[in-house]
């Protein structure tokens, strides 16, 4: 396949991790990348022997460079991918696809018109566990699928990051923080989701900054802190889910798949582990497994529960694989099949997760506008950095 040129925009931290993969993939060369700080770009480009450090403006008019490779900040995702679709490039956004659905919409239509590919991050539901219980649930393991449970909380992100304000500002919170990789996750395994019912609250006017270098200084929230609500999917699959900056330490387990004859876990020690890494743990119990079978007996009986069947993960990608979903859009650019990270399951993530906000503020359940098809899963036995054959 022709190895395809591309223009990075947003060249902060994330975009260390995606210039090293693209390097890992033969279809892919960052010819160029651009930053509104100049000199951040000309580090990149000397740091990584990328050929030239530019304006958004060169990236944008040179006739070499097809996709768009957009890392600039939330706020800047629907500005940076329509003017590289109305240059004629591909484009592919880290997430979420925007801050507001006009934008993404915008985005999408004017992609379809000039036939052009719009893709989203987060891809990290093409790494192995998450590709595994694709699986698992496809191949009737679990039989069907008839609910689940998507969980994130912790105290937000003031303690650690160097500068969390916008981790209270629009485009943020935990929904589009880390819930972005929580929809992605349940659409991409339980296919497109129907209504949803929500729940939004806000406990913290203010948080103090306990991290360096900005220790004690004061932040103002101007968004929910605390989301709860019921997904319904258009197959009859119900997901309860709880996306939290509000709490402190909570046991809650991070994905859960339920089904007629079983269960998957995917729960990690870590407490930012879940769908936002590409690799992880995997478990499964069988309802034959189940120490009800047993009952009536003394109930909790944990103790004499089998344990948790760990599932070895069959698909690759689970170390920091960011860029997969890039890598798939041109495999798909080139043959003309659909891409897995595709705009049009990105605006149906967006929509689900300003549906939360709709429903909380009307008080009933949000029906959901768009919709999109369930992503093909990877082909099994391909070697990495190779999706088609």
């Amino acid at each position: 396949m022709n190895k395809l040129k591309i223009g990075l925009v947003g060249c902060g931290n994330i975009s260390d991790v995606y210039i090293q993969n693209s390097k890992k993939w033969s279809v892919m060369e960052i010819v160029a990348c651009a930053d509104k700080i100049m000199e951040r770009a000309k580090e990149k480009s000397k740091q990584y022997n990328i050929a030239k450090a530019c304006s958004v403006k060169e990236i944008m008019e040179d006739p070499d460079i097809s996709v768009i490779l957009n890392l600039t900040n939330p706020q800047s995702h629907a500005e940076i991918c329509l003017a590289a679709l109305k240059a004629g490039k591909n484009a592919y956004t880290e997430k979420p696809l925007a801050i507001d659905l006009d934008d993404g919409k915008e985005m999408i239509d004017l992609a379809k018109s000039k036939n052009l590919y719009i893709g989203s991050a987060p891809d990290t539901f093409l790494g192995g566990r998450l590709q595994t219980a694709r699986k698992l649930i496809d191949d009737g393991s679990i039989g069907e699928p008839i609910a689940a449970s998507a969980f994130c909380a912790f105290h937000g992100h003031e303690v650690w990051h160097p500068d969390p304000d916008f981790f209270y500002k629009e485009g943020a919170g935990p929904m589009f923080d880390m819930g972005v990789y929580y929809m992605t996750a349940l659409i991409s395994l339980l296919g497109p989701v129907n209504r949803v019912l929500g729940n939004a609250k806000k406990y913290f006017d203010e948080r103090t900054i306990t991290s360096q270098p900005n220790y004690g200084k004061k932040i103002s929230v101007e968004i929910d802190t605390h989301i709860t609500g019921v997904m319904e999917f258009k197959n009859n699959v119900t997901v309860t889910v709880v996306m939290s900056f509000d709490v402190w330490d909570p046991t809650l387990p991070r994905i859960e798949i339920y089904g007629k004859e079983g269960t998957l876990y995917m729960n990690d020690d870590d407490p930012y582990g879940g769908p936002n890494i590409f690799g992880g743990k995997l478990s499964i119990r069988k309802g034959k497994d189940s120490d009800w079978l047993e009952f009536p007996s003394q109930v909790p009986r944990r103790e004499q529960l089998s344990p948790l069947e760990n599932v070895p993960l069959k698909y690759g990608y689970n170390e920091n694989s960011r860029g997969v979903g890039l890598a798939d859009m041109i495999y798909a650019i080139q043959s003309g099949r659909k891409s897995r990270a595709s705009g049009e399951m990105a605006y149906h993530v967006l929509e689900a997760m300003f549906s939360f906000l709709e429903s909380s503020k009307e008080g009933k359940y949000y029906e959901m506008k768009s919709t999109c098809e369930r992503p093909m899963p990877l082909k099994m036995g391909l070697p990495e950095f190779v999706l088609d054959q």
